[in-house]
């Protein structure tokens, strides 16, 4: 869980469509944004974009199968001054008037989405049972939430009933000249590089003989890119953030090798 610092750093953000307009009138009109999208398309950059431009601090939380309501509400602590109530990020997001993100919330476990319920309608409450306290949300209270709906089970699916409490906002990865201006903003690569890389990502999203749960992701580009610029070669950061970050399964690797041979990134070069 962590806060971020606007004092420090403005985070870059290249829109794709209408999303930054729409994410801005639902924060204007108090309402609960979904961002929906595959891993590494930049849920969570624009998120802090949207921090950034409004100037509300920012608590964002990574769910995960041990998450609980307690982990975003707040819990009493004791020590050998006695004991006293921690507000958790959710919490603090509310009395604040911040943004709270909860990235990858079907990760968290059920009960989680019970305590963000009365926030996402028009009662914008936050019931404390442990301290009987009833917490009206700031007015610049916003809750941002995202998952992945292509990677997710059945099992770990988000409820129709959560699901249409929020404005739904769906990104994908970048168009490929938008996506190369991000590499080279990201890692100050030549414009060459930067075409090579995002060329080469996008015949890997579209490979027929490889079976792949995921495209390869904007994040594992940039990842690259400075890779390159520290002085690996091309190989040995295709590898690294292509290829082994996209799959374990032997057989798709070594058709992955392959690919990369017939680019002329063989093992020797």
């Amino acid at each position: 869980m962590s806060e971020s610092d606007h004092a420090h750093h403005s985070a870059y953000y290249l829109t794709t469509g209408n999303e930054l307009r729409l994410f801005h009138h639902a924060a204007q009109h108090k309402l609960p944004v979904l961002l929906k999208g595959p891993t590494g398309c930049g849920k969570t950059r624009l998120v802090e974009h949207i921090a950034d431009s409004l100037k509300r601090p920012l608590y964002t939380v990574a769910c995960h199968d041990d998450l609980t309501a307690t982990d975003l509400v707040g819990r009493h602590l004791i020590n050998h001054e006695g004991t006293w109530w921690q507000d958790g990020p959710l919490t603090k997001a509310v009395r604040e008037g911040g943004i709270c993100y909860l990235d990858e919330v079907v990760e968290a476990r059920r009960d989680t989405t019970v305590v963000i319920h009365p926030l996402s309608d028009d009662r914008r409450l936050l019931p404390i049972d442990r301290t009987g306290e009833l917490i009206h949300a700031h007015p610049d209270f916003l809750l941002v939430i995202s998952y992945n709906p292509g990677y997710q089970s059945v099992y770990k699916g988000l409820k129709p009933s959560t699901r249409q409490r929020f404005v739904s906002i769906r990104l994908n990865y970048p168009p490929a000249q938008q996506e190369i201006a991000i590499i080279q903003h990201e890692t100050g690569v030549t414009l060459t590089l930067a075409t090579t890389l995002v060329t080469l990502a996008n015949e890997l999203r579209h490979l027929k003989d490889v079976h792949l749960e995921e495209g390869l992701s904007t994040r594992m580009i940039v990842y690259a890119g400075r890779l390159l610029n520290a002085g690996l070669t091309m190989r040995e950061a295709l590898v690294s953030c292509f290829c082994e970050s996209l799959t374990d399964q032997q057989e798709d690797l070594t058709a992955l090798y392959t690919w990369l041979d017939l680019h002329g990134y063989g093992a020797t070069t």
